[in-house]
């Protein structure tokens, strides 16, 4: 295995953590220890590997299960912050904002339960935009 495969998969074994834990506070210096790296380090080859901070693909991971959760009428918006790990309703609303360009009570109005494979729905409405 050459030493960037050997990186490569350090870095996706952080970024599989990021999927898995995305509602759980998680910091650069934890996520640079899972990859075995120094935390600029990491920070470094995440961004010119994945083409994103490892801050952002947290962010967007994030809101896109909120997003997904903001289809179910059962679940404030609050609920929806805590469970996708934002501490705060603010920051929660203003990411989410900056991310999808609308509040998350204008995306639930406007969301309407889709009749396709979930796969789908999270491939066609992944937000690609940031601030």
């Amino acid at each position: 295995m050459s030493p960037q495969e050997h990186q490569n998969r350090r870095l996706l074994r952080a970024r599989d953590a990021m999927d898995r834990d995305f509602a759980r506070p998680l910091d650069v210096a934890a996520l640079a220890g899972i990859a075995l790296m120094s935390p600029t380090h990491f920070t470094r080859s995440f961004r010119s590997t994945f083409g994103e901070t490892p801050h952002r693909y947290l962010q967007r991971r994030r809101i896109e299960r909120a997003m997904a959760l903001l289809r179910s009428p059962s679940v404030t918006v609050t609920e929806v912050a805590g469970q996708v790990g934002f501490g705060s309703l603010g920051t929660f609303s203003r990411t989410f904002r900056a991310i999808v360009g609308v509040s998350p009570t204008e995306y639930r109005t406007s969301a309407r339960p889709l009749g396709v494979p979930v796969c789908f729905v999270k491939a066609w409405a992944r937000p690609s935009r940031f601030g």
